[in-house]
């Protein structure tokens, strides 16, 4: 198993490795550059559902999303995809996933079924990158805080329905009651790193705040968290995997590709809580 370090400015890419059959010292050292860096990628790999199972179960056990549509026949693994039809895109803004649960997600592995003629990468940003390039005074201020995360006004039926008039992915928006509170600043549990744990998706504003009063420093924190010098492009090819830890990465799809199809099978992982 060979490793590379993308161009930009952090991730890290695998190769010369089949993931159907990596060893416990490879898997080993994929998860310290993961801890890491935040996300590393697969390329050129063919995985049966099933495999997507064990591959998985190796980092930890399965989190079933209650919003996705699942793969006929396997409730574990969500269906990420977009058809000709739809003028929006599955995480079309900067997010990480399931900060609305009391335990967030330790990560996400997203494996490329189907893949547009061109377009359709993948932005990463990194939390840690974002956290060390914040003044002393700031980290002071945020290090006292929580943040309310909902999953309200990204999944609920008003939210889904108002977004593409073609909408047909997403399930329960019955059940997108979730509220969560979280640290803003967290202790990556098994790296030890310090990052910045609030997203546009989900976060609603900071605990004891209004939503009016958090607005500010909250835009202000999207506008640091994403800039250039922070993110990496994942260009996706057929059989490629992104694995992102959530609790480190923040994760957005790009809509270009017009009239075109893309499909992804996304598998995640329970995490622990945050502190």
């Amino acid at each position: 198993m060979r490793m590379r370090k993308l161009e930009h400015s952090f991730g890290l890419e695998f190769d010369e490795v089949d993931v159907n059959h990596i060893t416990d010292q490879e898997l080993d050292l994929a998860r310290k550059a993961q801890n890491e860096h935040g996300v590393v990628f697969f390329r050129e790999q063919e995985m049966s559902c099933e495999q997507h199972i064990e591959f998985a179960s190796r980092w930890g056990d399965i989190v079933i999303n209650r919003f996705f549509e699942t793969v006929d026949g396997y409730p574990n693994i969500a269906q990420v995809r977009k058809e000709a039809k739809h003028s929006t895109v599955v995480g079309g803004s900067w997010h990480t996933d399931h900060s609305y649960d009391q335990i967030p997600a330790k990560g996400s592995i997203l494996y490329a079924k189907e893949v547009p003629t061109s377009g359709g990468d993948t932005l990463f940003a990194s939390m840690y990158l974002a956290y060390e390039a914040l003044s002393d005074g700031l980290k002071q201020t945020l290090a006292g805080l929580t943040a309310t995360h909902s999953s309200r006004h990204t999944f609920s039926k008003s939210a889904v329905t108002s977004c593409d008039p073609n909408e047909d992915r997403y399930l329960n928006s019955h059940l997108a009651t979730q509220d969560a509170h979280h640290p803003v600043i967290i202790t990556h549990p098994e790296s030890g790193k310090k990052a910045l744990y609030v997203n546009p998706d989900f976060t609603v504003k900071f605990d004891g705040w209004t939503e009016s009063e958090s607005a500010a420093l909250l835009t202000h924190l999207y506008q640091h968290a994403t800039r250039p010098e922070f993110t990496t492009r994942f260009k996706w090819r057929k059989g490629s995997i992104a694995f992102w830890d959530n609790r480190a990465t923040w994760h957005q799809a790009q809509n270009d590709y017009p009239g075109e199809r893309r499909l992804m099978h996304r598998i995640t992982i329970e995490g622990a809580p945050l502190l």
